[in-house]
C-alpha cells in the first residue's frame, strides 16, 4: 500500500544489493512507519535516507549519467509527487468510506478484536486532521482532481518519449516516480484521480516498463 516501500525496493534492486524483505513491526520503525532498513545493526528509516546510505556505503551511483540541470527537474519531480500527489491519494484513500473500507480499514486487522473499532476511528480522524493542516483537505474534490491532474501532466511532459524519466537511462528518481504513480493509479480503489491517470498512454507504458523490469514476478507484467 505505501509507494515509500515500492520506492526503497526499486532502489535496493538497482543497487544490485543483497537484501531480503521482512515484515515491519512499529516497535522496529525507527520513525514509526516503512520503509526502514537494518543493514548489519544499522536502523534506518526514511525512502530518501535509505538511499543516501546505499550511496554512501556501497558507492552506489543513481545519477543514471545525467547533468546537474536534469537532476533538478527530477528532484522538483520526487518532491511534487512525494509530499502533494501522496496526499491527494492519502485523502481518496483513508476519508472516502469506500475505499477506506476496502483498504485502510484492514490495517487494523492484527490489533485486538475490543479496540479495532476504536482504533480506527481515532487514527482516521488524525489522518482528517492532517491533510486539513497540510491545506488539501480544505479542497472540494473538484479542486483536489485539479491539482493532482496538474502533478500528472508535468510527469508526462518531462516523460515525453523517454524510455525513463529523463531519457534512456533509469536514475534514483525513476524509483520514486515508480512508485507514486504505480499506487496513485491503483485501480483497486475508486478514484477520479486513479482513472485519470490510467488515462495517460505514457505513463502506463513507463509503469508497464518499470514493472517489467524491476518486478518481473509480477502476473500483472509482461515479458
Amino acid at each position: 500500500p505505501s509507494p515509500f516501500v515500492i520506492k526503497a525496493d526499486v532502489l535496493l534492486k538497482m543497487s544490485g544489493v543483497e537484501y531480503r524483505q521482512a515484515p515491519m513491526t512499529f516497535s522496529g520503525a525507527p520513525k514509526g512507519k516503512v520503509p526502514y532498513i537494518n543493514d548489519d545493526g544499522l536502523v534506518l528509516g526514511d525512502s530518501y535516507f535509505i538511499r543516501r546510505h546505499l550511496e554512501t556505503k556501497y558507492k552506489i551511483d543513481y545519477s543514471g549519467g545525467y547533468d546537474a540541470e536534469k537532476l533538478a527537474l527530477a528532484w522538483a519531480i520526487e518532491r511534487m509527487l512525494e509530499e502533494h500527489l501522496y496526499f491527494l491519494s492519502v485523502y481518496e484513500r483513508w476519508l472516502v468510506d469506500e475505499n477506506f473500507e476496502k483498504g485502510p480499514r484492514q490495517f487494523f486487522n492484527m490489533a485486538p478484536a475490543p479496540i479495532r473499532p476504536i482504533l480506527r476511528v481515532v487514527i482516521r480522524g488524525k489522518v482528517r486532521k492532517m491533510l486539513k493542516a497540510q491545506g488539501l483537505g480544505r479542497h472540494t474534490a473538484a479542486e483536489r482532481l485539479e491539482l493532482g491532474k496538474g502533478d500528472i501532466n508535468s510527469v508526462v511532459a518531462l516523460l515525453g518519449d523517454n524510455t525513463n524519466l529523463l531519457g534512456d537511462k533509469a536514475c534514483g528518481a525513476d524509483a520514486s516516480v515508480f512508485g507514486s504513480l504505480y499506487s496513485a493509479s491503483s485501480s483497486y480503489f475508486n478514484t477520479e484521480l486513479g482513472a485519470y491517470i490510467r488515462s495517460q498512454p505514457k505513463i502506463m507504458a513507463y509503469l508497464e516498463r518499470m514493472r517489467t523490469r524491476f518486478f518481473p514476478e509480477s502476473p500483472d507484467a509482461k515479458a
